[in-house]
């Protein structure tokens, strides 16, 4: 009984190891019609990416039965669709196919070789180590993931075909991190995933603290780039970079205004500068000069005060020959008072051309105003913030000057005719006191004792008259010395103001500059974008792609060719799976024997 089960056995294996089909022969095959084909490659990596097997699932739509003639360098090939037998000889491979799909297999030789060069690389606690040495390790893991062309392979598929890298790593993993990628839950585990575009090589990393370390492995998708572009809106975005781009020019103009109106104020504040010097130095001129005159006045007060004094008591006794000698001193004091009259009328010309330089370089002073949408539109756009400061300090300034020398101009306005009249004042004064010397010396000539009371009362009336003018000079002295003072402030004020109206000019150049070269970098923003745009499409864009066999240049009608990749899982090895590779080393017949034997 246990022969004939032997028996049995051996015939039922010698069936399943030599069928017998019905083969036709070429002559007697009808060529069929292919409409087109895809491929989908598979490959195995090992943990560290290198190719361990690669084959190919090849899908025939047949439109018309008949013989089929596909093209691969494969070492063999299996029929996926049906018990047919499949004809191969070199790279030609031919197939009795029925309308339809028809699947077939084909394993590729040992010297092929994918698009990509794949390199997987562990690190343990910044260490790196064999990938097969790290199952059910512990610490800080570091995968890297680098993807490059592969020289050997036609480049087309690099250069069109987009990569989509994933892997699974358990929940309980701590502190996952993969900078570039995507991580998402799946169930017990975080997928990563990373997409590398065409044409581009890549450095992935991914980052983990792990426990009893296992891993399933890397999946590497490769299909042609079908991004969808959608150019609907590139037209609004060019146009808002053309919005830009004015705004931008419209600012660059408003600041070559600014920095023009600075230079007109620098230079009118210079001019400011420079009449002011002037009209303190007249103002210093004048306070310098009105200690002499009241001294002067003082004295020809006292001295008509004494002489008039005199006579009314020593009408008299008084001694005509002295008295002779009180025209000479009036002709004496008239020429004092024309003196400083002459020198009053100076003073009123350097100071209108000082006050003229003034009111010039004032009224040079832009009176547009700047609003505060304006400045804030200007640090909006980007300019050197501390010029900007400067900017509105030293308008803010200048305003402010503007403002004061309007709300104080009457007083300035008044110096002037003050000084014409002060000036009149003294030359009639003068006049008078020449027609008085004049007078008492005729009457001198020709008096007797009994005019000497007319004189007298006539010079106690001009020592009362002037003892009022005295009076008037020393208040009018004393304001002077005031103005003076207070206008040195007022030009040690414009001088500050002078430096910095010359910063101001600076700064506004520079920002000028900037905001020019800024301009000129933006005008053709619009045309720039709109390149880029279709740099980045030409780039990324492949709807023009005709896809072209993996395996073959002969083959036609490629509808797809699909990369599927993955590399091996790193797991620690159980007792059964020892007593498996063992089971793996023995051959087909060993394991039949040993059927028998048991």
């Amino acid at each position: 009984m246990m022969r004939k089960k032997q028996i049995l056995l051996v015939g039922m294996t010698v069936i399943l190891l030599f069928p017998s089909f019905q083969v036709k022969t070429n002559a007697e095959m009808v060529k069929g019609t292919l409409t087109s084909k895809d491929e989908v490659v598979y490959a195995t990596l090992n943990a560290s990416g290198e190719l361990k097997d690669i084959y190919v699932v090849n899908t025939l739509d047949v439109a018309q039965a008949g013989e089929i003639v596909d093209y691969g360098n494969y070492s063999n090939i299996k029929n996926l669709t049906d018990l047919s037998e499949m004809n191969q000889d070199g790279q030609t491979v031919r197939i009795d196919a029925a309308e339809g799909k028809f699947y077939y297999q084909g394993n590729l030789t040992d010297d092929s070789e994918l698009p990509w060069d794949v390199t997987v690389s562990y690190l343990l606690d910044g260490k790196k180590g064999n990938p097969e040495d790290l199952a059910g390790k512990s610490g800080h893991l570091d995968i890297q993931i680098e993807t490059d062309p592969n020289a050997a392979v036609d480049k087309v598929f690099y250069e069109n075909y987009l990569l989509q890298i994933s892997l699974l790593l358990p929940n309980e993993y701590k502190n996952i991190d993969a900078s570039g990628g995507m991580i998402a839950n799946a169930g017990e585990n975080k997928q990563i995933t990373f997409t590398v575009m065409p044409g581009q090589a890549e450095n992935l990393r991914v980052e983990a603290d792990v426990e009893d370390f296992e891993f399933q492995g890397i999946q590497i998708a490769a299909v042609p780039s079908t991004l969808p572009i959608d150019t609907s809106e590139i037209g609004k975005m060019t146009d808002d970079m053309a919005t830009l781009s004015d705004a931008i020019r419209d600012v660059n103009n408003g600041v070559s205004e600014l920095e023009d109106g600075a230079v007109q104020l620098n230079n009118g504040v210079s001019s400011l500068k420079n009449g002011s010097a002037q009209y303190k130095s007249g103002m210093n001129q004048i306070n310098g000069a009105s200690s002499k005159i009241v001294a002067a006045s003082k004295t020809i007060n006292d001295a008509l005060q004494k002489v008039s004094s005199s006579l009314s008591r020593n009408s008299d006794g008084m001694d005509i020959t002295k008295l002779a000698e009180l025209p000479k001193g009036l002709t004496q004091l008239a020429g004092g008072l024309t003196e400083t009259a002459n020198g009053l009328v100076i003073l009123q010309e350097s100071y209108s051309q000082a006050y003229i330089s003034l009111d010039g370089a004032i009224a040079s002073i832009p009176t547009q105003q700047v609003s505060e949408e304006e400045i804030a539109a200007l640090y909006a756009s980007g300019a050197n913030s501390d010029v900007l400061d400067r900017l509105v300090a030293y308008y803010a300034a200048t305003q402010n000057i503007r403002g004061t020398y309007s709300a104080t101009k009457k007083a300035f306005d008044a110096v002037g005719p003050s000084l014409n009249q002060t000036s009149g004042v003294l030359k009639e004064m003068s006049g008078a006191l020449t027609s008085t010397a004049n007078e008492l010396t005729a009457s001198l000539e020709e008096m007797d004792m009994s005019a000497l009371g007319e004189l007298q009362k006539g010079l106690a009336t001009l020592a009362a008259n002037y003892g009022e003018f005295h009076s008037g000079l020393v208040g009018y002295t004393a304001g002077v010395s005031k103005l003076s003072d207070s206008y040195n402030e007022f030009h040690s004020g414009v001088v500050g103001l002078a430096g910095g109206t010359s910063e101001l000019a600076t700064g506004v150049g520079e920002l000028q500059n900037g905001t020019n070269q800024l301009y000129e970098e933006t005008k053709d923003l619009p045309e720039q974008m709109q390149e880029e745009i279709n740099q980045m499409i030409a780039e990324y864009d492949k709807s023009d792609f005709e896809p072209v066999s993996f395996v073959s240049p002969k083959n036609e009608n490629v509808h797809s060719v699909q990369f599927v990749i993955k590399t091996e899982s790193i797991q620690k090895e159980e007792p059964e799976t020892k007593q498996a590779k063992i089971e793996e080393q023995k051959g087909f017949w060993q394991l039949l024997l040993d059927l028998f034997r048991k």
